[in-house]
């Protein structure tokens, strides 16, 4: 296991192609970060929180179960030292509900990377990746979609979306951080429009103060991004205004980026299924990793 009191980068494996691409993202992250790597494995067995009964011959399967699962972590392992050699890896194979558990360890790590729907399929998150999202604390949260899992970031810049609030401050922090790890050109996008699409046309010709709005708007990104281009002197930051809504600003953004960062809210299951919110829309659309801060714990 990790040695106690270092933060290590986590990454969910469900045998799925998806999680495989999270794996590789996860490795060279860690290896970016000089952190250990965890791969974990969640495996829940049949009926096993919904009914006491012990089912005959039941050691008899799961122990070739966990054998097998031992080995492809150990083979995922292996894979990951390709990337980076010294890469320290760990793997971890539990027992438990998915999001539940890695929630959990987002509690005690560094980063949880998971991994996201298929771009060009129509998917969305499944109920683990949901989840785990919807909590209001732990590790930032990268959820890795399609098979962009590490496009060539030298050219591809890093995407933030901040509206002033505490956690899009956090996801500015984050996003500075990538940038001047791998070398991109950060993106600061700041969408000032709450109003749905139609009425917004609607009021497009309204006698209001605009430029009186847009300075608003330009104050509230410059405090965003005060006082990290002293910190990060070596990365470039581009600026993006505008009256859309957040969530169609960040995926026009994001449609050549390595990654999006933005924060969430953490306002919870309920609300999120009546009237979503900016870090799931484009968690399950976005053409890139996408990372989710969460409030400080």
């Amino acid at each position: 296991m990790v040695e106690a009191g270092r933060k290590a980068v986590v990454v969910g494996f469900d045998h799925s192609e998806l999680s495989r691409h999270a794996v590789r993202w996860a490795a060279r992250e860690a290896s970016s970060r000089r952190r250990p790597l965890l791969l974990v494995h969640v495996f829940t067995w049949p009926f096993e929180e919904a009914t006491m009964v012990r089912l005959p011959g039941r050691d008899d399967m799961l122990e070739p179960l966990q054998e097998n699962l031992r080995r492809e972590l150990a083979v995922l392992g292996e894979d990951c030292r390709q990337i980076d050699p010294e890469l320290e890896v760990h793997s971890d194979l539990l027992f438990g509900d998915p999001a539940g558990e890695l929630g959990a360890l987002a509690e005690k790590a560094e980063l949880l990377v998971l991994g996201g729907a298929q771009v060009d399929g129509g998917g969305v998150l499944g109920s683990t990746s949901a989840e785990v999202l919807a909590s209001r604390s732990g590790a930032p949260v990268v959820v890795v979609r399609g098979d962009r899992e590490h496009p060539a970031l030298e050219a591809a810049p890093v995407v933030v979306g901040t509206d002033g609030s505490a956690t899009s401050k956090l996801a500015v922090g984050f996003a500075y951080d990538f940038a001047s790890r791998h070398g991109c050109e950060l993106v600061a996008v700041h969408a000032w429009s709450d109003l749905p699409l139609d009425p917004f046309a609607r009021v497009q010709g309204w006698e209001l103060p605009w430029g009186e709005v847009r300075g608003e708007a330009e104050e509230v990104l410059a405090e965003s991004l005060a006082g990290w281009g002293e910190r990060y002197p070596d990365v470039e930051v581009r600026r993006a205004i505008t009256p859309e809504q957040p969530a169609e600003a960040l995926l026009r953004e994001a449609q050549e980026a390595s990654l999006l960062v933005v924060g969430s809210h953490g306002r919870g299951r309920l609300r999120r299924v009546f009237l979503g919110s900016v870090s799931h829309v484009v968690a399950n659309r976005a053409p890139c990793p996408v990372a989710v801060l969460r409030a400080e714990r």
